[in-house]
């Protein structure tokens, strides 16, 4: 990865419909030569995909609550029965497992509390679950997807 590659990715971080020409235009480089670079970011996996990212109120996703959830047990078997029946539920956009006090935590997003409560009961239905506390996002102050791109590594042609 080269600086050039780093501009390219923080433009399509802004904007993943730019055209091809004006990512170019705006980087140095003809169309072709872009384009293989964006391809060949894909190849390699730098680019994972392109997604639309929504306004959550406009889809009725409006509430996010964050889940934490403590758990004495700690075998990979109980932990890929967690996974596969969180991955199951839409609601659920976020999941990490943590160090320090938490074990897990996950962010789901609902339309509204009594959404959040059936949401709740389904998963205790489906796994036995012992501590979770769940905190509820009064504002959003700052929300990305984009990741920084100051820690990505530069070959040593391009230093």
């Amino acid at each position: 990865m080269d600086k050039i590659d780093r501009k390219i990715l923080t433009l399509l971080q802004k904007d993943a419909t730019m055209p091809v020409a004006e990512i170019g235009r705006k980087v140095g480089l003809s169309t072709t030569p872009c384009w293989r670079r964006i391809q060949k970011m894909e190849e390699d996996g730098v680019i994972k995909r392109r997604v639309a990212v929504l306004d959550p109120v406009k889809v009725n996703a409006g509430v996010t609550v964050f889940v934490s959830v403590k758990t004495n047990e700690h075998s990979e078997g109980w932990l890929r029965k967690f996974a596969a029946t969180v991955e199951d539920f839409a609601e659920v956009v976020e999941f990490y497992r943590m160090s320090g006090d938490v074990d897990y935590l996950l962010r789901i997003v609902v339309p509204d509390i009594g959404a959040y409560d059936t949401f709740y009961k389904k998963l205790i239905s489906r796994i036995a679950l012992t501590d979770v506390s769940s905190s509820f996002a009064m504002e959003q102050i700052k929300y990305t997807t984009a990741l920084p791109l100051e820690f990505a590594l530069i070959s040593d042609d391009d230093k």
